[in-house]
């Protein structure tokens, strides 16, 4: 997810909604093609509208919050502000949220790096390519250990560029492509009568990580005019706009990309896809697209989480080593521990585990928002149903992974479940630790 930088005066609605945006199409689409089409085929579309309401199931706690706080510190600062003599909670939290970021800067670099080697030899070579995703992230990294300076609207003409790029390239893909719309539908239909509706649900789990980082918008509302209003509208406009890009996309990808190479090809199907159907010319604005994308994301990613886990560190619920910064502000030591951690994951698992692992963190955080708000949410002013209706579609989103992961691949959801045991023990020591300090005092 995409860090927001200092800009020059308030922002308006078109600039948050960019944020919103460029925080959401930085990866997860590129990922998501080929391995919802190995699940559910021609339904890919359905997927990713479901996992769009989830999105905007979530996005109601965060509203709510947002304009309720006005607290650029998102959400650590939503559940420390509820709770504040809750320490666990907020370690829990804080250490949830930290390794999604882990797990989305993960899932950027293994993007970057499947489509920049997507047209040489080393396409294939898993090594190559997990090699060139710890290259990009030790660039960014370096980068912001140098010095970051704000971008101001050059960061948005990135974000309205790579989505007019990919728009266009999938309606050409649709246009160009070896199947009409009689045959999509016959197709779907097909498809609908084959697949479980346990399956789409699953898929539309799994895609709900490409739709994280609208909360993004409220780590602005210091910069913002009227956030009351503009919270709510940049949000809900964002998701929506890009529940239409990525149905667009995988509209297109489904039109011109036969399935099988969909699944072979799935992390770097888009472009395999478009330079059969368009050529090299479309071949090349897919590459450059999701390279531009990537690449705003893992620099905002490296950025904005190092921050927030000195904050945590110097709230005592995270090591202190992490709350150090250098003579520039910067915090080194979580920017280098960032990356360490990201380059780990990607060494032990491949785009599957990191793809499902930060849904499943995503949606346990967004669930921890839905509660929160739930909580309070005589002050927020949220409807009781619509805040229970947020906590049973992500708690059911969770689970339904967690149930994929058990059934096809066990050693890889025991390997989830051991990462959240020991964040949930490494949060609950240090919350104690915090109250034993207090005490004390």
């Amino acid at each position: 997810m995409q860090s927001i930088r200092k800009r020059n005066k308030s922002l308006g609605l078109v600039e948050l909604i960019a944020i919103a945006v460029g925080g959401m199409v930085g990866g997860g689409i590129f990922s998501i093609l080929g391995i919802s089409a190995a699940m559910i085929g021609f339904l890919t579309p359905i997927a990713i509208i479901v996992g769009g309401i989830i999105a905007l199931l979530a996005a109601y706690a965060y509203v709510k919050l947002g304009v309720y706080y006005k607290d650029e510190g998102a959400t650590y600062s939503f559940v420390k502000r509820t709770f504040p003599k809750r320490h666990i909670a907020t370690a829990t939290i804080g250490w949830y949220v930290i390794f999604g970021y882990i797990s989305t800067l993960s899932l950027y670099a293994y993007t970057f790096a499947s489509y920049a080697i997507s047209d040489s030899s080393y396409a294939n070579d898993v090594w190559v390519r997990k090699a060139v995703a710890w290259g990009i992230i030790a660039v960014f990294t370096l980068i912001n250990l140098w010095s970051v300076k704000g971008m101001g609207r050059i960061e948005d003409l990135m974000v309205y560029t790579k989505l007019a790029i990919l728009f266009i390239v999938s309606i050409l893909l649709m246009q160009h492509g070896q199947t009409n719309f009689d045959s999509f539908i016959n197709q779907m239909i097909k498809d609908a009568e084959n697949a479980r509706l346990l399956h789409i649900l699953i898929v539309a789990s799994i895609t709900f990580v490409a739709y994280e980082g609208f909360q993004l918008v409220i780590n602005a509302v210091n910069e913002m005019t009227n956030p009351e209003k503009n919270i709510p509208r940049a949000i809900y406009g964002a998701i929506i706009l890009v529940i239409i890009i990525y149905v667009v996309i995988a509209l297109g990808a489904l039109f011109a990309i036969p399935i099988e190479n969909l699944i072979r090809d799935k992390e770097y199907a888009l472009a395999a896809g478009a330079a059969g159907a368009i050529g090299d010319i479309g071949k090349n604005l897919v590459i450059f697209s999701a390279v531009l994308a990537t690449s705003s994301a893992i620099s905002g990613t490296v950025f904005g989480s190092s921050r927030q886990m000195a904050v945590i560190a110097e709230d005592g619920l995270m090591p202190q080593y992490l709350a150090k910064r250098n003579k520039k502000n910067i915090p080194a030591n979580a920017l280098i521990t960032m990356a360490l951690l990201a380059s780990t994951l990607i060494l032990i698992g491949g785009l599957r585990l990191i793809l499902e692992f930060g849904s499943i963190t995503f949606l346990l955080v967004s669930l921890l928002m839905a509660v929160t708000n739930y909580v309070i949410r005589d002050k927020t002013k949220s409807s009781k149903l619509i805040s229970i209706l947020s906590i049973i579609g992500l708690f059911t989103g969770a689970v339904l992974i967690l149930y994929y992961e058990f059934t096809h691949k066990k050693e890889q959801m025991l390997f989830i479940l051991i990462i959240y045991i020991i964040l949930s023990l490494a949060a609950y020591w240090y919350a104690k630790r915090k109250e034993n300090i207090e005490n004390k005092k």
